[in-house]
């Protein structure tokens, strides 16, 4: 008989407990405290939370449209911040699974899946190549002017560090293998310069391309001297099967 009522009594309990969690789950499950820009909900789980099925993003869409995630609050108020986005990019991935990245609780969960940061992975593949979309286009002197796409350098699983295939445009060879500032000067990657080095000097050089016929991208040598290993190549060139020059 005492076996039968502590049964009893510990179902009764159960079904207490159970009612408990649904009537005040904010007390009950006691998850932590919420983000300050959801505090009014801390008493409205179901708000966010399905019954026995946690959070869902359907939820978490039914208020935050995604162009405005980032940008503006549910009510249409500009967000204001230290660090504010440009645009919002949320519509763009590939997969709508907020929890993914985003937990609203400051406090442990009794349940909670593994969480990883943004990756670009998560993009629709046409996004990922538009970095300007998201990122503002750095203005220092290394970037300023260039045309070639931020791919060249930068890979979207880790930023740094950049690589740059430098015998795409002019092979660092033989006697050219310099440091960068000996051609760009100040550090100023948008130009270079040739003039600096042995007999590369404005007059000379001009003296030698008149002896070849050629008057015009002095400014510009790797328009036709691709690399250190030769003669240059290219309107004007009459120097094809000449000796390399000392």
């Amino acid at each position: 008989m005492k076996g039968r009522w502590l049964w009893i009594v510990i179902a009764a309990n159960l079904v207490v407990w159970v009612a408990l969690a649904f009537a005040y789950p904010h007390l009950m499950v006691a998850p932590g405290a919420l983000a300050g820009g959801h505090a009014e909900l801390t008493t409205d789980c179901f708000a966010c939370h399905t019954p026995l099925r946690g959070a869902t993003a359907d939820r978490c869409i039914a208020c935050h449209k995604l162009p405005d995630i980032g940008l503006r609050t549910t009510k249409g108020a500009a967000i204001v911040s230290p660090r504010p986005m440009k645009v919002s990019f949320h519509q763009e991935l590939n997969d709508q699974n907020c929890m993914a990245c985003h937990s609203d609780h400051a406090g442990p969960k009794l349940t909670q899946r593994s969480r990883k940061p943004f990756s670009h992975a998560m993009l629709r593949m046409a996004t990922r190549d538009r970095c300007d979309t998201c990122h503002a286009a750095p203005t220092n002197d290394w970037h300023k002017a260039l045309s070639v796409g931020c791919d060249k350098c930068h890979k979207t699983e880790s930023w740094k560090p950049a690589t740059f295939d430098h015998d795409k445009f002019f092979p660092l060879d033989k006697d050219h293998n310099a440091t960068c500032v000996t051609c760009h000067v100040g550090n100023n990657y948008n130009r270079y310069t040739c003039y600096g080095c042995h007999e590369h000097t404005p007059a000379n050089m001009q003296a030698k391309h008149r002896e070849e016929g050629v008057a015009e991208g002095l400014d510009n040598c790797v328009r036709c001297h691709r690399s250190a290993s030769g003669e240059g190549v290219g309107k004007g060139d009459r120097g094809k099967g000449k000796r390399e020059r000392d």
